[in-house]
């Protein structure tokens, strides 16, 4: 009862602190994160319209709402591009969390006009790289051709070394955006039609999403156009025409219109290849007129499609006699028209009526009323976009992901041959030093598999601003490392990272054993000043998420309090100012084991966070621990170890040098007195 007393009291205070702490830290985050800004996309500007486009003098600016999203680009009365933004189109989200925003122009010719960085808060300044560099990298898309298919074509510009991530997420979206805004403004083959899809819709439903194109000229309008009639028609506010078309061969379009009768006797008409076109009309102006009768032929109504021109006859005709919403209008003509294969219902055209009467001088005067019609894109099945860029990254570095796999695997042994391990002292200390080793050289310098306090922000910040697996499946490395620790968090707690797959703790505990070897006295640092110091670094992580909510920059800036980037990352190649401050850790690491680890580390203090919430306790203690013997405590490579022996889960780096010293019979205390004892019983 005494050892229950002793053990399990102190862990459950400390979880009811680890609570309070936990608590804390998600009302702070609640609290930053009410002031995130839901910011829509940021519409170009008339110069920057021009600039992107590469149209002369002023261009003018018209928002397309339905459908694709965006802006159309007009100069002299005609279309000079289309402008979308990747954050309305494509969702597209940087590695910081938040919204990642590029302008993205295309010309009439399916080509990509240019691009322009409107916005972003990625982690790029703290590795030299600029907000120009990313300006340029992004500029770099102009000119790229998407009229082929998928794949095909320039790549683009090459990724930013250091900078894959971020300039990954940016080409993505950059590409993604294009290829969809092409197809929906119908400069690039689409997909197929929807035919499945049913979303139950009223008459206003429709038109407000653009299945129904809508076009109203009035009696006045008619009467300019047809002065010199031998009849002259009458000016008023009335309705010479009022013309609703569109292709209803999706369910959610067809069937909320004609029925669910109708719209499979009219779909079950079609021959391979047709889709079916409905005319709706009301007015003074029939859009078919009665010489049908007689030729065979619709002589008033014609659909254009590029350099098609298509009349339909009347074999292609179906006369719809009511419309099924109950909020349709009063109409006069209800038709139904069989489109050939000629037309391409997936791609924008016009349907053309033509409207004429006997000019009073001999001869007729005529206009014609043309429509646009074009398949919403929320109708029409996307062609596969090229693989995500995550897919393609994976198959280039395999050869890296493999590697990781390997290491985590080995670890994964270790870690749970640790009782078999611990009770050879020489095959521990031999297989700690080699892995270690391997941290730093392959893990760290070799494949930058070095994680930082910044990848914490962005996780809790994708958590807020909506979670996106590519962004993080970017870099294969990193990838399986944070999954490998959120996994090893459940099982071993935060030493799982920290004291084995950690290059720059590795680097350091190297470098102090080398220290130990050759003779150099270490520094015992008092348990109460040992205890306060810790505070440095939970503040630390505190200050870092807490303040990368109201800019990520200046976070960015603060994380420079970690060592990585300059060590690992970019590999002690840096400015003056960050080699001193790396030397000033490592030279205070050679007297004081794992100095930063102890202190300073962010993403430490991050780790061990959760670390109380682990399922398991691996390492061993005994009742004697800390009341009869101390040498655990003494001999710990962090001091997680306190004056009473009980080991503190929030600092423990899983070394198990504990573990070797309670197992080895030369060195614990206890067993020496054990084998004592057995050795004077008789």
């Amino acid at each position: 009862m005494t050892f229950v007393k002793v053990v399990i009291l102190p862990q459950a205070q400390g979880g009811a602190t680890m609570r309070r702490l936990l608590l804390f830290l998600a009302l702070l985050i609640a609290f930053c994160a009410a002031g995130l800004p839901l910011r829509a996309a940021d519409a170009p500007t008339p110069e920057q319209a021009a600039r992107l486009t590469g149209t002369e003098g002023p261009a003018q600016l018209r928002r397309i709402p339905q459908g694709v999203p965006g802006w159309a680009v007009l100069a002299d009365g005609r279309v000079a591009g289309h402008i979308g933004s990747t954050w309305e189109i494509a969702g597209s989200v940087g590695y910081s969390g938040h919204p990642l925003d590029v302008l993205v122009a295309l010309s009439p010719q399916g080509v990509i006009a240019g691009a322009e960085l409107v916005r972003h808060s990625e982690p790029v300044l703290t590795l030299g790289i600029s907000d120009a560099d990313i300006a340029a990298y992004v500029a770099g898309f102009a000119g790229m051709d998407l009229t082929g298919p998928p794949g095909e074509g320039p790549p683009g510009p090459d990724v930013i070394s250091r900078a894959t991530v971020s300039t990954g997420v940016i080409r993505d979206g950059i590409l993604r955006t294009a290829r969809t805004l092409a197809i929906g403004r119908g400069l690039v083959p689409g997909g197929a039609i929807d035919r499945l899809t049913f979303a139950p819709a009223d008459w206003a439903g429709l038109v407000g999403a653009g299945a129904l194109a809508e076009l109203r000229v009035t009696m006045a309008d008619a009467a300019v156009a047809l002065a010199g009639a031998k009849v002259p028609v009458d000016p008023g506010p009335g309705d010479f025409l009022h013309l609703w078309a569109g292709v209803i061969d999706p369910p959610a379009i067809g069937q909320n219109l004609l029925g669910q009768q109708e719209f499979t006797r009219a779909l079950g008409a079609l021959a391979p290849g047709e889709a079916a076109l409905v005319v709706i009309s009301a007015g003074l102006q029939s859009h078919r007129g009665t010489d049908w009768r007689k030729t065979g032929r619709f002589a008033r109504l014609a659909v254009v499609q590029g350099d098609t021109r298509w009349q339909p006859g009347a074999d292609s005709y179906r006369m719809i006699r009511r419309l099924a919403p109950a909020d349709a209008p009063a109409v006069k003509e209800i038709s139904l028209f069989a489109l050939p294969p000629a037309i391409d219902p997936t791609q924008p055209f016009t349907l053309e009526i033509r409207a004429a009467r006997p000019a009073a001088t001999g001869g007729e005067v005529a206009m014609v009323m043309a429509l646009p019609v074009a398949l919403p894109a929320a109708y029409v099945l996307q062609p596969e976009h090229p693989a995500p860029l995550w897919r393609s990254v994976w198959r280039e570095k395999r050869l890296h992901a493999v590697a990781t796999g390997a290491m985590l695997a080995v670890l994964t042994l270790i870690l749970f041959a640790q009782e078999w391990i611990t009770r050879r002292p020489r095959l521990w200390r031999r297989g700690r030093i080699a892995f270690l080793g391997a941290s730093f050289l392959i893990l760290g310098m070799g494949l930058n598999g070095q994680l930082s306090v910044v990848q914490v922000a962005a996780f809790v910040h994708s958590l807020l601003t909506g979670f996106r697996w590519e962004v993080f499946l970017i870099e294969p490395v990193v990838f399986l490392l944070w999954s490998f620790v959120a996994l090893g968090l459940l099982f071993w707690g935060r030493g799982v990272y920290c004291g084995w797959l950690c290059p720059f703790g590795a680097l350091q505990e190297l470098l102090n054993n080398a220290a130990q070897r050759m003779g150099i006295r270490q520094i015992a640092v008092p348990q109460a000043v040992h205890e306060r110091l810790w505070v440095i670094k939970y503040t630390l992580f505190v200050a870092i998420i807490a303040l990368s909510f109201h800019s990520m920059r200046d976070a960015l800036l603060l994380a420079e309090a970690e060592p990585f980037k300059t060590a690992i990352s970019m590999r002690f190649v840096r400015a003056w100012p960050f080699l001193l401050f790396v030397a000033a850790i490592l030279g205070a690491g050679l007297f004081v084991e794992r100095f930063y680890c102890r202190y300073l580390c962010p993403l430490g203090a991050g780790l061990a966070i959760p670390a109380k919430l682990k399922i398991f306790d691996w390492l061993k203690r005994r009742p004697q621990c800390g009341r009869e013997c101390r040498l655990c405590e003494t001999k710990c490579t962090v001091g997680a170890i306190d004056a009473i022996g009980r080991i503190n889960p929030n600092e423990c780096v899983l070394c198990m040098r504990c573990q070797v010293i309670m197992n080895d019979a030369a060195q614990c205390p206890i067993l020496k007195r054990r084998a004592r004892s057995e050795g004077a019983t008789p």
